[in-house]
């Protein structure tokens, strides 16, 4: 499926009410609008195919790319040059501003809101509830919680809030409900377990905070 608007793989899917934006190149094996759990079951219910179900599929932004393997569930928005790496998976509810990475193997498990120019690198794991605001840089292999006593007793998931400008280091885990603030970063390997202030240094495991160098105090280039 190609058009002079954007181009599409003829190994990849498109699903649902999706649409595409201008200049869009959409590579192998992409999945574009999956149904997310509650549209599937009615489709398993009503014993159909997919492609003969009428719901809402994905948004992409112009001037995007879509690496091989990707898959972007229904309801799903990104803004214009939005880029991903290999065998991504966004699912249902997030939303996306302009100029983001997402990159090589990273889960974002849905009801996620991510502003303009942040750089998400690969295998980095975002759960459902949390936000990101702009020109945020995640290192890779970072972790984001959202569940305080897994499968142990009730809790309303919360993930972390990632303030304008905040830095990610490789490795870090945030524990659930904590906020990075404002041009605040978390050094590799940390472990945050309590709200970082803005312009501050979270360092070590569990995290301590200090002060952020002054050549540092600028927000990310991205």
């Amino acid at each position: 499926m190609n058009s002079k608007k954007f181009k599409i793989h003829d190994s990849s899917k498109i699903y649902g009410n999706s649409v595409i934006g201008k200049d869009t190149v959409v590579l192998e094996n992409v999945i574009l609008g999956y149904p997310e759990h509650k549209i599937l079951m009615e489709i398993l219910k009503q014993n159909i195919k997919i492609e003969d179900f009428d719901f809402p599929g994905c948004t992409i932004g112009a001037n995007s790319i879509i690496r091989a393997g990707s898959t972007i569930f229904s309801s799903v928005k990104t803004g214009n040059n939005f880029k991903t790496g290999h065998n991504v998976m966004i699912r249902e509810n997030t939303q996306i501003g302009d100029n983001v990475l997402i990159g090589t193997n990273v889960i974002i498990d849905g009801n996620v809101k991510i502003g303009n120019n942040v750089s998400i690198q690969g295998n980095v794991y975002i759960p459902t509830n949390v936000l990101i605001e702009d020109n945020v840089f995640i290192g890779p292999c970072a972790v984001l919680a959202n569940d305080k006593y897994p499968i142990r007793k009730k809790y309303e998931l919360k993930g972390p809030v990632l303030r304008k400008g905040a830095s990610i280091g490789a490795n870090a885990t945030l524990l659930p409900g904590v906020e990075i603030g404002e041009g605040a970063m978390v050094a590799g390997g940390a472990l945050v377990t309590k709200d970082v202030p803005p312009w501050k240094l979270a360092l070590g495991v569990p995290a301590k905070i200090q002060e952020l160098p002054e050549d540092l105090k600028e927000l990310n280039r991205i």
